[in-house]
């Protein structure tokens, strides 16, 4: 016997996510610091703790970023072929403005996803899903001596 879960919108957790917006109520926070997520929501209660960004959060904006910038800095050396000086002055900074504007956005939609999704702890329903360590076994122990 299965259980059939609500449907969750998976472009509106997206978008609360990275509107730092509670995916289940849209009134609480996300993060409670730069990139450091709430335990739950203050509103709802929604718990965010065992969500699993991972890496994903800078892959995607070093992704985003580069991106944008690279086709840019062509447009910019093609047209007007700029010294170095002036290349280093402008794109060194813009990388890491946009950088750092986009990598609280994404990361909060990446819970939204997983949220949506009922991924890596969002679901009930589920067993939690960190792999289990085995107890310590006799070819283990016998390898490592």
């Amino acid at each position: 016997m299965t259980s059939r879960k609500a449907h969750r919108p998976v472009l509106a957790a997206m978008l609360r996510g990275a509107a730092n917006k509670c995916m289940s109520c849209g009134q609480g926070k996300v993060f409670k610091g730069f990139l450091k997520n709430a335990h739950a929501c203050s509103h709802c209660g929604q718990e965010f703790h065992h969500h699993r960004a991972d890496d994903a959060p800078p892959y995607f904006t070093i992704t985003i970023v580069g991106h944008i910038i690279i086709p840019a800095l062509l447009a910019v050396e093609v047209l007007w072929h700029p010294a170095i000086w002036i290349h280093m002055s402008l794109w060194l900074p813009l990388t890491i403005i946009l950088a750092l504007v986009l990598m609280r956005p994404i990361k909060g939609a990446l819970i939204g996803l997983q949220w949506a999704l009922y991924m890596h702890g969002f679901d009930p329903d589920s067993e939690d899903d960190l792999p289990v360590v085995p107890a310590s076994s006799p070819a283990i122990v016998e390898r490592l001596s």
